[in-house]
């Protein structure tokens, strides 16, 4: 079946095949329910179409604050090298 780029798919086509196949075995194995991979597709769709965004989004904030935290430390860093004298 020929996969539609999804507008602000961010994941790799090995990592929703992966993520299909985790969704099946789920209600699989925790409820007792057979799936097939249209719809586990589906559900995986419904989330990343709800909360991809957002989860990606908090990544790049996290990101961000990780290097301004860095960036804080080398200032600090920088100071103690100055020579006063």
């Amino acid at each position: 079946m020929a996969r539609v780029n999804r507008k602000g798919d961010k994941i790799s086509d090995e990592k929703r095949q992966e993520l299909i196949d985790e969704i099946v075995s789920f209600f699989t194995n925790e409820r007792d329910e057979k799936i097939g991979v249209l719809a586990a597709e589906q559900i995986l769709n419904f989330f990343l179409d709800k909360a991809g965004a957002d989860i990606y989004n908090k990544g790049v904030y996290d990101a961000k604050a990780a290097i301004e935290r860095q960036q804080e430390e080398l200032y600090y860093d920088l100071d103690d090298l100055l020579d006063l004298n």
